[in-house]
């Protein structure tokens, strides 16, 4: 990995990690299925109007289908149970359960054939359990049954995002960067159409869950899609999902210094087990990688 890489996957880490403050101030005003289908809009928006400038083409009609899945796996899901979790988690939490995406990353490419699933990776995987199981029951909420579902909500988030992840290497080798995000997003959009209009009325407008949004889908949404998939096209599927190690500390920095949330002394072990967790999967070494990239 050239340090240009490196450089590109701290700048989505620190983007992205503050996606989960302004998740935690959006989604009680728009609800986690309407603020999901408007973030997908949004994004839609700002790619579509990137393509038409660019007059690149979109993807042939025979390959919709493939990336509707995609943008199952890689939007709706993630988007929706983040969503529903911020009702109830710290943005901190949320970051660092993001982190085990690279987990599910390695298993998924293990069942495609394209990751080997080691004695060290599965290892990996019982010490990223253990971390998240710390992280509830050790960090500033009280562990009931809504936090749970909400633990609940971004693991499985975070799995989706990992299987997604492969599906996303595969589509950037076929298609370009910003062809593909944009229909991708078009498509999340369609499919949280009507669940997300059902839950219209529903919606609480203020202010700063209005900018919270905006941000979210052009920037995070829009912008760091194409990024990402862009950075895809040249690194593996694991390095690029390896970002999710350093979102847990953006994450936690965003959520104090722009909500006050504490980041407790009983968080600490929960969070560097799944750091570990997460390095043993994957192998991702960053003070090697620092030093390769100042070198």
């Amino acid at each position: 990995m050239h340090g240009r890489h490196f450089l590109q996957l701290v700048f989505l880490s620190a983007v992205w990690g503050a996606s989960f403050p302004l998740i935690r101030l959006a989604s009680p005003a728009f609800g986690p299925l309407t603020m999901a289908c408007l973030r997908c809009a949004l994004a839609a928006v700002v790619l579509s109007v990137m393509m038409r400038a660019t007059r690149q083409a979109w993807p042939a009609r025979a390959h919709w289908r493939s990336l509707t899945v995609l943008a199952l796996l890689t939007l709706v899901a993630p988007f929706v149970l983040f969503n529903a979790a911020g009702l109830v988690l710290p943005a901190g939490y949320s970051a660092v359960l993001n982190a085990t995406a690279p987990l599910f990353g390695v298993v998924a490419g293990a069942l495609a054939g394209e990751e080997r699933l080691t004695a060290r990776r599965l290892a990996g995987c019982a010490v990223g359990l253990a971390g998240v199981a710390l992280l509830v029951r050790l960090g500033p909420v009280t562990p009931d049954w809504p936090v749970l579902l909400g633990v609940l909500a971004c693991v499985t988030a975070s799995a989706s995002y990992g299987f997604g992840a492969i599906l996303m290497k595969r589509a950037t080798l076929a298609h370009h960067p910003l062809p593909a995000s944009a229909a991708v997003h078009i498509l999340g959009a369609l499919v949280l159409l009507l669940p997300g209009a059902a839950m219209a009325p529903a919606v609480h407008l203020r202010t700063d869950a209005v900018i919270a949004l905006l941000v979210l889908g052009t920037i995070t949404s829009g912008f760091m899609y194409l990024i990402s998939m862009r950075l895809m096209r040249e690194i593996p599927a694991s390095a690029a999902t390896s970002s999710a190690f350093m979102i847990p500390m953006f994450g936690v920095t965003w959520g104090g210094l722009f909500l006050g949330e504490p980041f407790t002394p009983g968080m600490v072990p929960g969070v560097a087990l799944v750091l570990v967790a997460c390095a043993l999967v994957t192998g991702f070494n960053p003070f090697r990688l620092l030093a390769r990239t100042t070198s």
